[in-house]
């Protein structure tokens, strides 16, 4: 059996010719990283779950995206992060919200799936447990990055709430979706949310069967104005679409992500896989930072529509 690794650094207004030659190379460079991150764990035959953690821990890891360092400021000048796991195969979940102190909230989201009864934590305590567990942590200037603090400015003066991608240093949301060679799904989601948001929000990310979700179906993974997929329940209605209506992944994806989304209100996209390994990946805007890992096939890396 084959398998199929799928990533995204969030959708958003992301043109061509607002990107330097030199910005696009990074992109594609921390896009790859990603992808081979996960992609060695699936290359040896490991699972889809170890895969799309070490995928997402990558992404949390680079300044370009908007999670883990690097993330986005609230109204109040905070930072704070939202990451959520779930494995197809056991049907289990964990979820971090509101965190300021984890280093990779998918790492501290899959502890909550693996050493608790529970399937969300949140704030301080969420921190404190991560700290308990041993988990890696920061101080806030880690986080922090000049070119996020110049985004809550403009935001700040223009008096609204945004995605980054839609401000002037334009990063996003970061996500994974696995199919591994035992075909076994799994989907994991990390962000820092929206520019000026109001302290205490929580986004589609940490919801599961909003942003993220996987069963035995489909995996999917969120991005873009969280509000909007938390309404439509988007990445659960992915796998309810395909189960109920016999829709192929990449129908479905793009049933949810230009039609169900926009209809509640938003704009974003979304990774999928399916139980073959199929890739499904739609969005309503117009770009989105995306990459395809398949078994036997070199990298394939998309930013624009």
């Amino acid at each position: 059996m084959s398998f199929t690794l799928v990533i995204h650094g969030g959708a958003g207004t992301i043109l061509r010719e607002d990107m330097s030659a030199a910005r696009e190379a990074e992109y594609r460079a921390a896009l790859e990283v990603a992808l081979a991150a996960g992609g060695a764990i699936l290359e040896q035959g490991g699972s889809a779950l170890n895969a799309v953690e070490q995928a997402v821990r990558a992404l949390e890891d680079c300044p370009l995206f908007n999670a883990g360092r690097g993330a986005t400021f609230t109204a109040a000048g905070t930072i704070e992060m939202d990451a959520a796991l779930m494995d197809g195969a056991a049907h289990r979940a964990g979820a971090v919200a509101g965190v300021q102190r984890i280093r990779n909230p998918i790492t501290a989201a899959r502890a909550v799936m693996e050493r608790t009864p529970h399937v969300l934590l949140i704030g301080p305590a969420a921190d404190d447990f991560a700290e308990a567990e041993g988990l890696g942590l920061a101080p806030p200037e880690y986080f922090r990055t000049e070119h996020r603090w110049q985004q809550l400015q403009a935001a700040l003066a223009a008096r609204r709430i945004a995605l980054d991608h839609d401000l002037p240093a334009r990063m996003g949301t970061v996500g994974a979706v696995a199919r591994d060679r035992s075909g076994r799904l799994a989907a994991a989601t990390s962000t820092g949310g929206m520019t000026n948001k109001r302290a205490g929000r929580v986004g589609d990310s940490p919801l599961i069967g909003a942003g993220t979700w996987a069963d035995a179906t489909v995996a999917v993974s969120c991005t873009g104005v969280g509000e909007a997929f938390i309404r439509c329940a988007a990445a659960h209605e992915l796998s309810a679409l395909m189960r109920h209506r016999g829709q192929p992944v990449q129908q479905a994806a793009a049933e949810v992500a230009e039609v169900l989304v926009p209809a509640s209100g938003g704009s974003g996209g979304l990774i999928a896989v399916d139980a073959k390994g199929e890739p499904g990946i739609a969005f309503g805007t117009p770009g989105m930072y995306r990459g395809i890992l398949r078994d036997g096939a070199a990298p394939e890396i998309g930013i624009y529509a």
